[in-house]
């Protein structure tokens, strides 16, 4: 799945275009490397997304193929940390 849909299906971030521009500001990270709107997420990646002064970082615990429901958009990730910088 996009990384940016990820995102949204997530409920992470409210909109995809949101998403959109959080990567191409280089705002979220995964292996030391910032990604694109379009990378490819998976299963046991790692992401460090950074908003403003705040910086999350996630482990994507499941890829669905399409939209979830609100109340099981908290069980695609598992939060590690969730600091203001």
């Amino acid at each position: 799945m996009r990384l940016d849909k990820f995102l949204k299906v997530s409920r992470i971030v409210k909109r995809r275009t949101v998403a959109q521009k959080l990567a191409e500001s280089q705002r979220v990270i995964r292996n030391g490397r910032y990604l694109k709107p379009g990378a490819q997420v998976k299963i046991g990646d790692i992401l460090e997304i950074h908003f403003g002064k705040k910086m999350m970082k996630i482990e994507i615990i499941d890829v669905p193929n399409g939209s979830v429901p609100i109340s099981k958009a908290s069980t695609l990730y598992r939060v590690i940390t969730d600091e203001k910088e």
